[in-house]
Formats: structure tokens, C-alpha cells, sequence
């Protein structure tokens, strides 16, 4: 059983999880959701103009839309990271010191933006035509009918596609690690594995797993609750009736019985 000791020792060390567990919970856990949200919320918002520019009938805004969606989207996100991390660092000193933290925020913005405007983009084109020329026809310009009809039903349409965006952002902010972060800046990763390195074992990284688990698998679940409940929609199908009522009232009246005259 000497292999199922070394295994335990090295991935599942109770004292080294508990010595980690405190600097997971309060540094890299934090730090991991505010990466994750802040480049979600700047990821929409961009992809969103992307998205509108794509869609666009004028080649001057959808050539560059579509050019930006095939650069981010091919590139490998590390490489992304490290270009901009390090392609901007000089600039990035002067306005926000010598943190990388939001230059990791701005490379992986960039990325979820060019994955959230493809996402928008299906889902806008997804509703009926229809919709846009009832609008057009109702006296709405094209705008108006599509900031107030079409794009809400198409955002409606994607959110479990933008849930599971968000999970791929949460786990590629492990990846920002490389621009050299902080100390109090360490996301869930960084801090698994500088504490992998001092005890000598792999059971940090295991629990650091274990926190991206946490976020990632209910989330998971709940993206299959919404696409299930946007498919079948809200309302459930009556139960069918017996129609026992109807029936009764097709039922052939008594006969009457005619009683004798005395």
C-alpha cells in the first residue's frame, strides 16, 4: 500500500490544505471572481458593439468587426495575455503603477469580447425577420426596433451561452499569473502554486481545483436549468380533462313515465 501513501501524501495532505486554505479563500478566490467578473461586464459590453457592427449593412463596420473576431478568437489566450501584458507594461506604470492586475483585466476583456460578440451576433440574427418589419411598419426606425425588440429577444435567446463564457473567463484567469502579479494579487492558481512549492507536495493545487470547482460547476448546472427552461418555456401544458363534464351534458333526458288517472 506503499502507492496509495505516496498518492495520499502528495495530492491530498490534509495539513498543507488547511495551512493554504485561508490565503485561497480570502486572496485568491477574490481576486479570481474580480478578474473574471470585471473582463465579463467589459467583454459584453464590447461584444456587444462588436456584435452590432457585425450585423451591420455598411462593410466599413463589419470588415473590422469581423477581423477583430478572427484575431482574438485565433489567437491563443496566453499569447494574448503576454502581448498585451508586457506590450503595455510602460504605459499601463503610469497610470496604474506597477500592477499588471489590469492589464490581465484588459487581455482577457478582449478575448470574452470577441467570443460574446459572436454569441450576440447568432442570437440577434436568430430572431424572425419579422419582428424587425412589424416594428418598421408600426413607425419604429430601425434603432429603435432593434435596441427595443429585436436585440432584447436575441439577448434572451444566448444567455446560457454567455453563463458558459463566463466560466471559460473564470478559468482562463489562471492564466494572468504569467505577468508576474502581486502578492495580494494572487489569483486561486498563483496561490496553489506558491504554496505547492513550499510544502514540497501537490495537495494546494488540489484545493485550489477544488475552489474553481465551486464556481464552475454550479454554474454549469445552471446553464442547463436556463437552456431547459427557455426551450420548454415557463408555462407547463394543462393536464388533459376527463370530459366527463361534457358528457353529462349530452346525456338523453329520463324517459317519462306517465302515471295512471284515477
Amino acid at each position: 500500500m506503499d502507492w496509495l501513501t505516496t498518492i495520499t501524501h502528495t495530492f491530498f495532505d490534509i495539513p498543507s490544505m488547511l495551512q493554504v486554505f485561508p490565503q485561497l479563500l480570502g486572496v485568491g478566490l477574490v481576486n479570481t471572481l474580480i478578474i473574471s467578473i470585471a473582463a465579463t461586464v467589459i467583454g459584453v459590453v464590447l461584444g456587444m458593439v462588436v456584435a452590432v457592427m457585425g450585423i451591420s449593412t455598411s462593410r466599413w463596420l463589419r470588415i473590422p468587426a469581423r477581423i477583430y473576431t478572427d484575431v482574438f478568437r485565433g489567437l491563443p489566450a496566453i499569447l494574448t495575455i503576454l502581448l498585451i501584458g508586457q506590450g503595455f507594461a510602460r504605459f499601463s506604470q503610469s497610470i496604474f503603477g506597477p500592477s499588471p492586475y489590469p492589464l490581465g483585466i484588459l487581455a482577457l476583456s478582449l478575448i470574452a469580447a470577441a467570443y460574446i460578440g459572436e454569441i450576440f451576433r447568432a442570437g440577434i440574427q436568430s430572431v424572425d425577420r419579422g419582428q424587425l418589419e412589424a416594428c418598421r411598419a408600426l413607425g419604429l426606425s430601425y434603432a429603435k426596433a432593434m435596441a427595443l425588440v429585436v436585440v432584447p429577444q436575441g439577448i434572451r435567446r444566448v444567455l446560457p451561452a454567455l453563463v458558459n463564457q463566463f466560466i471559460a473567463i473564470v478559468k482562463d484567469s489562471s492564466l494572468v499569473y504569467f505577468l508576474g502579479l502581486l502578492v495580494g494579487e494572487r489569483e486561486l492558481f498563483r496561490v496553489g502554486q506558491d504554496a505547492a512549492v513550499l510544502t514540497g507536495n501537490l495537495s494546494p493545487l488540489v484545493l485550489a481545483g477544488l475552489f474553481y470547482l465551486v464556481i464552475t460547476v454550479p454554474l454549469t448546472h445552471l446553464v442547463n436549468y436556463f437552456d431547459n427552461r427557455f426551450r420548454t418555456g415557463r408555462r407547463k401544458p394543462a393536464p388533459p380533462e376527463s370530459g366527463l363534464d361534457e358528457l353529462d351534458e349530452v346525456q338523453p333526458p329520463a324517459p317519462i313515465t306517465l302515471g295512471s288517472n284515477t
